[in-house]
């Protein structure tokens, strides 16, 4: 029992103890609005410790004290789970669906394309396809090993060809050539899940739905939001914690902050601006200096996935398939 108090005491110092969360805003300059790579510069910490000390803020809530904290409770939970959302977004004012599209049809497509792979590679592959297949009827059209041979960057091409032909089908068979604004049409469509679904009726037709990827799934069960796998589920237990309006924006900034700080494998927690209110702080590397070194997109200063991003994006456009 000494050695374990000497163990905490020691990390404790390693670790000091500042104020509790509530000073996070402060830290990550959430008291202000922040656009554009003012936003990168505060979450990152850029010119000012930020993030050193919001991860050093974290150390109470990770448990690295002497006492033993007390469980949390279920509302003490969902005041978290909404503060994290609010510092979100701050950290991410310009968070997007990071598919390039200019239609309804062009998200699906690309919704589609997208698994297993990334949203850069499909941005890139997007271009020649919708120049090809503009339209449902010249999709559902197209010469299987053509299609295949367009979409092959993005991987399972031959799956994915399918998928697009019988979608495309569907649609010019049975909803007059438009994508449907309603759930339970769209997951009749070949390789259309709830996800996809989500994505679409989120981004192009303004209907909440929360997107329960690989990135959100991962973070919400970090956060202890849930403790469900199985995507279904995730979404109904973070559904009942958010309201429906913050759904979709929701779900950007998540994702957002997944790719970008909160890795599967290294989680850049040393450079996280939400560490102190994060229950699994010190998963990854809590060395500020290191920290940095992991983050990714424009929060490491590469370029983004999207070839047209917005406006208000703060980091560069990526680059077309075949450049660099």
């Amino acid at each position: 029992m000494k050695k374990v108090a000497k163990k905490a005491e020691e990390e404790a110092v390693e670790h000091p103890v500042g104020k509790p969360a509530k000073r996070t805003a402060k830290k990550t300059g959430t008291g202000k609005k922040t656009t554009g790579a003012g936003a990168a510069d505060r979450a990152t910490g850029a010119g000012s410790g930020t993030a050193e000390k919001a991860a050093t803020g974290a150390a109470k809530k990770t448990g690295t004290g002497k006492k033993t904290a007390k469980p949390e409770s279920h509302l003490a939970m969902v005041r978290r789970a909404r503060r994290i959302n609010r510092e979100l977004a701050e950290v991410y004012p310009y968070a997007h669906p990071e598919l390039d599209f200019r239609n309804p049809f062009e998200l699906l497509v690309a919704t589609v394309l997208s698994a297993q792979t990334t949203d850069l590679r499909v941005n890139q592959t997007t271009p020649a396809l919708f120049a090809a297949y503009p339209t449902p009827e010249d999709m559902a059209a197209a010469v299987p090993e053509e299609l295949e041979e367009i979409i092959r960057p993005t991987g399972f091409f031959r799956a994915k060809s399918r998928s697009l032909i019988g979608l495309s089908a569907s649609l010019r068979d049975n909803f007059g050539g438009e994508v449907p604004g309603r759930l339970a049409d769209l997951v009749t469509l070949p390789g259309v899940g709830r996800k996809t679904a989500n994505v679409v009726l989120g981004n192009a037709f303004g209907v909440p739905g929360i997107t329960v990827d690989t990135h959100f799934g991962r973070l919400v069960r970090r956060w202890k939001w849930t403790e469900q796998e199985d995507p279904e589920k995730v979404e109904a237990d973070v559904a009942a914690i958010f309201p429906k309006s913050e759904w979709t924006m929701l779900s950007h900034r998540v994702v957002f902050h997944g790719r970008r700080i909160c890795h599967s494998r290294k989680p850049a927690c040393g450079a996280c601006p939400i560490a102190p209110l994060c229950p699994s702080y010190g998963e990854g590397e809590t060395d500020p200096e290191k920290a940095r070194k992991l983050l990714k997109y424009e929060m490491g200063g590469y370029p983004g996935q999207r070839l047209s991003p917005p406006p208000n994006y703060p980091g560069s456009p990526a680059p077309p398939l075949g450049a660099g």
